[in-house]
């Protein structure tokens, strides 16, 4: 492995984390900044800031891959199906790339997340991995061998825009989606969908910690709730078994932590498996938060099976 830094950014809607890895992997530098709400000349300017500035601070010059809420479509190279909308259409690669002289390794951040599990962390080992990101939205990464499976469209993985399989009656068409389409997955999964759920059926808005600690605390409807998620969850994942037949799925985000998520995920997604090995590996995330700087300081590890660059 190279001896110059390895940064990985991670481009969210209210904050960017840039980190510095050395050649074991170790973290030597973490920096971070409020996202400029709006603003892609900002957005920009900002990450290579953080950049600037941690090179500066190590007297290196790091390979960069970056992590961004969307993907770089490989027809016009500029960003798409970003819910940081002012990202979409614009070149980011190319701009970034202009900013810092050199060339910089883009990802969508469920990749990222997927990839620093898979490579290090909860599923080392495994061979076909699927990172899912349940949080402000919701997002997967798939990797095989190491490598993320990315595609000619660059949306390997996108399940949060794909509905919820086998509604029920009451989940059809489903809520509207910031993507214009109804009933996504991210609409129903996420943390906001867990808060709107609720809201609609007790007319309570309580976010996801509160809902937890009022099912803790023995409220009925609140439980009803995370078990309403749970079986939309354990859907969605057993659609891309059936498709990717993962050997380790990995969960990310804030909703992760729900703990009683990987005692009750198996038994709800087992009727679905169209197998009769109904087995299901669901682990909780070895990095965390920190998943996806990480995965994205990975990039440059191997040459990807396609690269947005």
């Amino acid at each position: 492995m190279s001896e110059r830094l390895q940064i990985g950014v991670d481009l969210g809607g209210t904050k960017i984390a840039v980190s510095a890895f050395g050649p074991a992997r170790q973290l030597v530098c973490a920096k971070r900044a409020r996202t400029p709400q709006g603003s892609y000349d900002g957005t920009i300017e900002t990450i290579a800031g953080l950049i600037e500035a941690i090179e500066g601070e190590q007297n290196k010059t790091a390979t960069v891959g970056v992590g961004i809420p969307g993907s770089i479509s490989p027809v016009t190279g500029r960003v798409q199906n970003a819910n940081s909308t002012w990202l979409n259409g614009r070149p980011m690669d190319r701009d970034l790339n202009q900013r810092l002289g050199r060339i910089v390794r883009f990802a969508n951040d469920a990749n990222c997340f997927a990839l620093s599990e898979a490579v290090d962390g909860a599923a080392a080992g495994a061979r076909l991995v699927f990172g899912v990101i349940i949080g402000t939205g919701c997002g997967g990464g798939l990797v095989a061998d190491g490598r993320i499976i990315n595609g000619p469209r660059g949306i390997g993985g996108e399940w949060g825009h794909n509905p919820l399989p086998w509604p029920e009656a009451a989940e059809f068409p489903g809520p509207i989606c910031w993507c214009g389409r109804r009933g996504c997955m991210e609409v129903w999964v996420s943390g906001p969908g867990l808060v709107s759920d609720h809201c609609l059926v007790t007319g309570e808005t309580l976010q996801p910690e509160a809902i937890f600690e009022h099912s803790d605390q023995g409220d009925k409807q609140a439980r009803q709730s995370l078990d309403r998620h749970a079986s939309r969850l354990a859907r969605g994942l057993a659609g891309i078994i059936n498709i990717f037949d993962p050997d380790v799925i990995v969960l990310g985000g804030g909703l992760s932590n729900l703990s009683s998520l990987y005692d009750v995920l198996p038994s709800l997604i087992a009727p679905h498996i169209f197998s009769d090995n109904r087995d299901v590996d669901i682990r909780p995330p070895d990095y965390g938060d920190a998943s996806g700087v990480r995965g994205a300081a990975w990039l440059w590890n191997e040459q990807p099976l396609q690269s947005n660059c």
